[in-house]
């Protein structure tokens, strides 16, 4: 007989873990059976009390050969994806994975391979598909109100200044901003304009200086049906944080941010001419309840995940190209996986 309730162990209770452990809570069919973080500094404690957790541990292997645990979210660095991934995996457990899926490609297709040697189900936590905007927004290009895509362009403004990152795990030579955040940006295009086939990168590094990898890239994407594409990414930006996204057709043009309450539409009227339609959004830029509720859906009805490791997949082939573009000064086609 299929469970009705799931018993999920969420690892990581960072500020990004806090909003996961919230979400989890409201939805129904899931419970937040068990928590896990090995920082030391009284985070894991905190969160067992205030969520009301049953079980609380600091090493999340404790959790591997706990039978009560059916699903694991991992809201960890992504150095350590991988490994995490591979071992919940292999213990029987569904994974939902925060993005980036890894910082490798190698370790993107060690995950898929052993995903597919177990059986179990793996979903990436690519939050921008469950932004409202920018739901709203794909849906206004699929209906066909601005006609044919030419142009689509995003970007990730978003000052790492004052966040290293616990024991600074975000300040490592092979966590580049563009893979590790910027993949948000880069998923967003391929879900609403498909997979690009060709990249061209600029890159410099000039406000983070203390950190080891570039903290500006803008980059310009070759999109299936001859459409044009644009991805900036800043890490050492003074604004505030904005994914403000821009998608140009033939017939009308999108702009939208995650952290505004609407999106705004132009489109052309054979009577009224260019008219401004308003599309009113929810903000909830870091919608984690969405995102667990179609991966607990998908486990309970036996479905396939929303957001396959394949997608993930693609996603960081995209930004791994991105980064090899910038560093070499020349175009770099993008190498994808096999199915």
């Amino acid at each position: 007989m299929a469970k009705n309730i799931l018993n999920i162990a969420a690892i990581g209770c960072s500020a990004m873990g806090e909003i996961h452990l919230q979400g989890l809570k409201e939805i129904e069919g899931i419970n937040l059976y068990a928590i896990c973080d090995s920082a030391r500094d009284g985070r894991l404690a905190k969160c067992k009390e205030k969520f009301g957790v049953e079980k609380a541990v600091t090493d999340y292997k404790e959790l591997l050969n706990d039978d009560n645990v059916d699903a694991v979210i991992l809201v960890v660095p992504d150095q350590i994806h991988c490994e995490m991934v591979c071992a919940f995996l292999r213990a029987g457990k569904d994974v939902l994975c925060e993005k980036p899926f890894a910082l490798t490609m190698e370790e993107c297709k060690e995950m898929m391979r052993v995903e597919k040697e177990t059986g179990r189900r793996l979903m990436v936590g690519q939050i921008c598909r469950f932004t409202d905007n920018f739901v709203k927004a794909k849906e206004v290009v699929d209906s066909g109100k601005i006609g044919e895509l030419y142009f689509v362009e995003s970007e990730y403004a978003h000052h790492y200044g004052g966040s290293r990152g616990y024991d600074d795990w975000r300040v490592t030579p092979e966590r580049d901003g563009f893979i590790g955040g910027g993949c948000h940006a880069v998923d967003l295009l391929r879900w609403i304009a498909g997979d690009p086939t060709e990249v061209y990168a600029l890159a410099n590094h000039k406000c983070l200086t203390d950190w080891p990898t570039n903290d500006c890239t803008v980059a310009l994407y070759k999109f299936p049906n001859n459409v044009s594409g644009k991805v900036f990414v800043s890490t050492g930006c003074r604004r505030p944080y904005t994914m403000r996204s821009v998608f140009n057709g033939t017939k009308g043009t999108i702009i939208c941010d995650n952290t505004s309450d609407h999106i705004t539409v132009y489109y052309q009227d054979d009577e009224k001419g260019l008219v401004t339609e308003t599309i009113s959004a929810v903000v909830n830029n870091h919608n984690t309840k969405g995102e667990a509720q179609v991966f607990a859906e998908a486990l309970l009805s036996g479905n396939q995940v929303p957001i396959t490791s394949m997608e993930g997949t693609k996603t960081v082939a995209v930004c791994v190209a991105t980064v090899q573009s910038a560093k070499e000064d020349r175009p770099v086609k993008i190498q994808y996986p096999e199915a």
